[in-house]
């Protein structure tokens, strides 16, 4: 009996070694993933782009993904809490900078993911070519614009720029009036059509610009800063337990002309924005492949 005893232990304590070290090794492997990975992004059109592109790399890697859209503050509150695990839809030095020095000592900066942005108060071409130039120029013209500038969420570092711009250059009167992203679409889109004049929050890289002939208002002071980052954000600790999918979100990289190429079939092309993001990852698959290598290659230093 006290052999048989000993034996049923020896037993056990394999089967445990084997399953501990079974466990070890699938850490990290999109086929052990059984917690979902809460992506979190702003539905900016650019970061609705980048979001549906990177969720669908990392699920064909194996893992577990579920987007969560929110507005700019939720999403760092989110990040900086656990709640959220990544989101590729930091601007930075300027947009997003408030957030960034709030809850800077509990975000890790993962990389940047799009270089060569810009935010700013745009017209169209046609009011531009009427003389307002930069945003001083509005005061000369309140009435044409109902002294108001057409903005996006409350909140976005892009509306707080304008809200400054205000300030800055003595735009007396003039409101920004917030919404969101699609609502300042559909009011730019309707002032197009009739050629009436509108003032916006806009942003590069952005569909809109290939959609309609607008100009950005110059900004000598510069309240909207200068050239800006797309950056992807993680919460602290998700490279440790996640190394697999860390590295590819770091390695997730892409030019405007990707972003442009997403957004139109999106939002200009009403195509589905899972399609679109399917469509540029297969045209793009040399580029995908070495995101889906470089998260392989982190889970297995992990469990090496």
């Amino acid at each position: 009996m006290v052999k048989n005893k000993k034996i049923l232990a020896a037993v056990a304590a394999i089967v445990v070694i084997v399953v501990v070290v079974a466990a070890v090794g699938l850490i990290g492997s999109g086929e052990a993933q059984d917690k979902e990975l809460q992506f979190g992004y702003v539905t900016w059109d650019g970061e609705v782009a980048s979001t549906n592109v990177l969720t669908l790399v990392l699920e064909e890697a194996g893992y577990d993904v579920k987007m969560v859209s929110t507005d700019a503050g939720p999403l760092y509150q989110g990040l900086s809490q656990g709640g959220l695990d990544f989101t590729t839809s930091a601007w930075l030095p300027v947009t997003h900078a408030s957030y960034l020095e709030r809850y800077s000592d509990k975000l890790d900066r993962a990389g940047v993911n799009l270089e060569g942005c810009k935010i700013g108060m745009a017209v169209p071409k046609y009011v531009y070519d009427a003389g307002v130039h930069t945003i001083a120029d509005l005061r000369d013209h309140a009435a044409e614009f109902d002294s108001r500038i057409v903005g996006i969420e409350p909140g976005a570092g892009v509306v707080m720029a304008t809200e400054r711009a205000v300030d800055e250059y003595a735009l007396d009167g003039f409101t920004v009036q917030t919404s969101s992203s699609g609502g300042m679409l559909a009011e730019l889109k309707s002032a197009y059509a009739a050629e009436e004049w509108i003032a916006v929050t806009l942003w590069s890289p952005h569909w809109a610009f290939s959609e309609w002939d607008m100009a950005y208002l110059d900004d000598p002071e510069e309240v909207y800063g200068g050239a800006e980052v797309v950056e992807t954000v993680a919460r602290t600790g998700f490279a440790e337990d996640n190394p697999g999918a860390y590295a590819i979100i770091s390695a997730f990289n892409w030019t405007q002309d990707d972003c442009q190429s997403v957004m139109a079939d999106i939002f200009a092309n009403d195509m589905d924005e899972k399609g679109a993001a399917q469509k540029w990852i297969d045209a793009n698959r040399d580029k995908v492949d070495s995101w889906i290598a470089a998260g392989k290659a982190g889970a297995d230093g992990e469990n090496a």
